[in-house]
């Protein structure tokens, strides 16, 4: 059962503005400082910053001038520092050409790279960017900025007081939708989350594309996934609770962007059967 985030090592009391982070329990709660330093990510040649925000991207050309421009002037006003890593997830429209068009026009205040990532699948491209991080703090949001940007504030408050991962959640107390999404991807949405339920305890929602974390507590859990594609978070997710670590949802104002390269059939039948191989894994190493 979920509880409201009490004040502690491993999360902190702050009020959301649309309602209270839920802390979900695991057995063996750990803080991210006490998880051991033993594994190590690709080395990035890049500066050490406090927040490093990927964005996976596929055929993203259209939506991200505006989405980096607005990450960028929110990011510039914050006290930490911080860079965005743009992953260029094998696209064919020019999605590349934008972020170089944008790196050769921006003032460094806030510096964008540009990574490629030959492995198709949001997973493998999330992957690649965090595990070459040298940030205290990592994670990524979608293209299409259906989390606001500004819901970085209330993640950073939780990273800070020493919490894992803090990931945004559309079902939790609080959260809101502010454009829905069309019936069938409600409906596939709901059954999709209720599969997830036996390997991400008390998780109300494992695919909302806003997720952050301390780098030193989500290393190994990257090195142990295998799913490439959108049931990554869900492997994810499952990793880290498995290591005693707890996970904050916190609730987001959430917006359907039409235009996205998810195909309910073709990616939506891949994240189940992705699933279903989880569980099995899960039922297999339990007996």
């Amino acid at each position: 059962m979920n509880r409201s985030a009490p004040l502690g090592a491993a999360t902190v009391g702050v009020r959301s503005p649309l309602g209270r982070p839920v802390l979900v329990p695991v057995h063996g709660k750990r803080t991210a400082s006490s998880v051991p330093h033993s594994v190590e990510p690709l080395p990035s040649r890049s500066p050490v910053v406090d927040l490093e925000v990927s964005i996976p991207a596929y055929n993203e050309a259209g939506r991200l001038p505006r989405t980096l421009e607005r990450t960028v002037e929110f990011l510039g006003e914050q006290s930490w520092s911080s860079r965005v890593v743009v992953v260029d997830n094998g696209s064919s429209d020019g999605t590349a050409d934008v972020v170089r068009a944008h790196i050769r026009a921006s003032d460094d205040k806030v510096p964008v790279e540009l990574v490629g990532c030959a492995r198709p699948g949001k997973g493998a491209a999330v992957r690649r960017a965090l595990l070459r991080s040298r940030a205290r703090f990592v994670g990524f949001f979608d293209a299409d900025l259906a989390t606001p940007v500004e819901t970085l504030s209330i993640a950073m408050q939780h990273l800070e007081a020493g919490a894992a991962a803090v990931v945004g959640s559309r079902y939790t107390a609080g959260a809101e939708f502010v454009q829905t999404q069309p019936a069938s991807r409600r409906l596939g949405g709901a059954a999709f989350r209720l599969m997830t339920r036996s390997l991400v305890d008390g998780v109300q929602d494992t695919q909302c594309g806003f997720k952050f974390f301390d780098r030193a507590a989500v290393v190994p859990a990257l090195v142990s996934c295998r799913t490439s594609g959108f049931a990554f978070d869900v492997e994810l997710l499952h990793h880290l609770q498995g290591a005693g670590l707890d996970i904050v949802e916190v609730p987001v104002a959430w917006s359907h962007a039409s235009g996205s390269s998810f195909s309910p059939l073709r990616d939506g039948m891949s994240a189940f059967r992705a699933v279903l191989q989880l569980q099995r894994y899960a039922v297999g190493n339990a007996l």
